[in-house]
């Protein structure tokens, strides 16, 4: 009788212990592991197969660009447009790829994170399973008819079997939890995977874009100095090119003139004009490695005639950030032939800064920008033979020296 009443106290005891360890384990674990967190999660794995997919079938074939550009050969211009589209394209494709860079490392950050504490609950609902099973094998084990058996009425039976199939059910439900929580854990650890995967994709197709830039630079600069070191273009290059700064010029006076209007308007109206507190220029390239051309007179590089540069040449990295000098106003954001892609920021008092031959514009005309904001990227379009940015600075209707703003 004394072992049998032992047994029903152990058995008793048993369920309790087991109720314990189910508030411990509720104490540790950091998330409930569900069928619908597994299959979101392999959703998620699907997801970003897909956008590796994506992501490699988008970059730019550039054999298949550089046979398209050799129809235009026959035109320097048709073909220097032509060629800075394309630069402008895959300086896109760059942004979008590194902003996808730094996106996926957030991510890859909070997957690492959850699998951390997936893990942590795998551990804690095994080590509460493996308290359970030693407690009952030090003790012996139970025989649960002899439980029942050893019931002094039928009503007491009753609850006993109630104790039975409690116990039953909490084992069957801790099995479960556990088996789903291993499920998620190599779920996680194969999101993880895929997520890496996705990241080095994304940062060699950073690295083919560039490349291509570099290719299609290298390829204009040959079509140009070609050109222009041809006796029989010389003159018509020279000629060309004063042209080009010609009609550069005019484009910048009609708007430096467009702001003067409005600004006359303003006035009347009774509105404020900006103003130029006189305050320095932060240097608009940040990356540049050297002054490759400097303001004033110089032979220029393609032509090898003596020519009024008006600006400062800062060859920096393709794709390199362009800064707004100083607080104002975008006038212009666009492209000509020779500028290529370029910004104008209009600071008061007759006071302008001139940005060119950028890959890529990140803002646009009437737009307030500040000092040190990107504003463009840095590149090659328009007449231009490498990486740079031909940073001018207008005063009242003139050409000046940038050295006497820039800090």
């Amino acid at each position: 009788m004394r072992n049998k009443a032992r047994k029903s106290a152990v058995f008793a005891l048993m369920l309790v212990i087991s109720l314990l360890l189910a508030g411990h384990e509720s104490t540790i674990r950091a998330l409930a592991i569900t069928s619908e967190s597994i299959q979101q999660k392999e959703s998620q794995i699907n997801d970003i197969k897909n956008q590796k997919k994506q992501l490699e079938s988008s970059l730019t074939d550039i054999e298949n660009v550089r046979n398209q550009l050799a129809k235009e050969k026959s035109n320097l211009q048709s073909y220097v447009k032509t060629l800075d589209a394309n630069l402008t394209e895959i300086q896109e494709k760059i942004d979008a790829l590194k902003t996808s860079i730094e996106e996926k490392q957030t991510e890859i950050d909070e997957t690492e994170k959850e699998l951390a504490e997936a893990v942590a609950t795998q551990n804690a609902q095994y080590e509460a399973m493996k308290k359970r099973i030693q407690f009952m094998y030090e003790e012996g084990g139970v025989n649960s008819l002899e439980f029942l058996l050893g019931a002094a009425s039928y009503s007491e039976m009753l609850n006993k079997t109630e104790f039975i199939e409690a116990v039953a059910s909490y084992d069957r439900k801790k099995l479960e939890e556990y088996a789903a929580t291993t499920k998620y854990v190599e779920t996680c650890k194969k999101q993880l995977d895929e997520e890496k995967a996705f990241l080095e994709a994304a940062k060699k197709g950073v690295e083919e874009e560039e490349a291509s830039v570099e290719a299609l630079i290298s390829d204009k600069t040959t079509e140009i100095s070609a050109y222009s070191a041809d006796i029989n273009n010389k003159d018509a290059a020279i000629k060309e090119y004063k042209d080009e700064i010609a009609s550069q010029n005019a484009t910048i006076a009609a708007l430096e003139k467009a702001v003067a209007e409005e600004k006359r308007r303003l006035a009347e109206a009774g509105g404020q004009k900006r103003t130029y507190d006189g305050g320095m220029f932060c240097f608009p390239a940040p990356s540049y490695t050297r002054i490759s051309d400097d303001y004033g007179e110089r032979v220029h590089p393609v032509l090898g005639v003596t020519m009024f540069h008006n600006g400062v040449d800062m060859a920096a990295p393709s794709g390199s950030p362009i800064l707004a000098a100083y607080d104002g106003e975008v006038v212009a954001a666009a492209y000509s032939g020779s500028m290529g892609n370029y910004v104008m920021i209009d600071h008061g008092d007759g006071l302008y800064t001139i940005y060119m031959h950028a890959s890529a514009l990140y803002v646009s005309k009437g737009q307030t920008v500040t000092k040190g904001q990107n504003i463009a990227a840095v590149g090659s379009t328009g007449r231009s033979t490498g990486p740079h940015l031909h940073f001018g600075v207008r005063l009242n209707g003139s050409y000046v020296s940038p050295w006497g703003y820039i800090s």
